[in-house]
């Protein structure tokens, strides 16, 4: 069958933070925010004379911040992640090693609540924070058509500390440290219309000069599978997301090694896409098998358009 062409939405950034507790990664957030590739993760915007914005808007919830056993850190624990981010991508006539190149930046607006109290002390965890996020910088897209049924791309994201942060909060909008994300991601479509697609991503987070905390290298990988029925595709996506490394951090932080987050999610994901009209995506996962780190839902909306 012909490939039709996709926009896949780029990583927004998320920013958590829980002064009061020790987490795997700083604070338990993950570094960049899961959930983003899903169906068409292989695919790129054409090559057009402006390039191909989307906007994705997504909400988190969790009731649960779970320890390294899985048990609850945090009695009538309540998280709200809010999310609102624009991406720009520009895919070029140039090309390297026979792919073109690209490349596209991410800006996040973020609104984010937590309400807890630590079991048995009766301190409450409380806070709220609203702000733009931590950009993202794609210098360089690879993107790759092996064949008529397989796409795949390579590309670098660098997430840059601009959003809010404060070590005395709560909780903030930024992780005021940088984040170098390498990924990799490909879809291949049957003959029948049966699709298959991954993304396999690493986040390397530098120090956070406030904390003297690094956070450890973190791996995702995201995975959609779905049948193309007419201009629609409908299946299943989530992630898997894993802590490689453990944090590094001043001797009085008490960091347990090998206290290192993860979690898995999958849940319904539908998108639609017909020539001439803008892609849209929508999913909702829920997260199973959390360690180290909260445990919820998320719905996201994506619509994108090339020009």
């Amino acid at each position: 069958m012909n490939n039709k062409t996709f926009l896949s939405g780029i990583a927004i950034s998320v920013g958590m933070a829980l002064s009061t507790m020790a987490f795997a990664t700083e604070n338990g957030a993950p570094s960049t925010a899961p959930g983003v590739y899903g169906f068409s993760a292989g695919y790129m915007p054409p090559v057009t004379d402006v390039g191909a914005f989307s906007i994705r808007s997504s909400i988190y919830r969790a009731d649960k911040n779970l320890d390294g056993k899985g048990d609850d850190k945090l009695e009538k624990f309540s998280q709200t992640v809010k999310s609102l981010s624009l991406t720009y991508i520009n895919m070029t006539e140039h090309t390297f090693q026979g792919a073109n190149y690209g490349y596209g930046i991410v800006v996040p607006a973020l609104e984010l609540e937590i309400d807890g109290r630590v079991p048995g002390a009766n301190i409450a965890v409380v806070g709220s924070d609203s702000s733009i996020g931590d950009i993202q910088i794609i210098p360089y897209i690879l993107q790759w058509h092996p064949s008529d049924n397989l796409a795949t791309n390579t590309q670098l994201q660098i997430q840059i500390p601009t959003g809010h942060y404060d070590k005395d909060d709560t909780i903030t909008t930024g992780l005021n440290h940088w984040t170098i994300s390498p990924a990799f991601n490909v879809t291949y479509l049957t003959d029948s219309g049966f699709e298959v697609s991954s993304s396999f991503q690493l986040d390397i987070n530098t120090e956070n000069k406030d904390t003297n905390y690094t956070s450890g290298v973190e791996y995702r990988h995201e995975f959609a599978l779905g049948q193309h029925v007419d201009d629609w595709t409908i299946g299943l996506g989530g992630f898997f997301y894993k802590q490689l490394t453990d944090d590094k951090a001043p001797a009085s932080s008490n960091i347990v090694n090998g206290n290192r987050s993860s979690a898995v999610a999958v849940g319904p994901e539908l998108s639609f896409f017909r020539p001439g009209l803008p892609f849209v995506s929508f999913h909702i996962y829920k997260e199973f098998e959390a360690k180290n780190r909260t445990q919820g839902y998320n719905a996201a909306l994506l619509v994108s358009q090339s020009f």
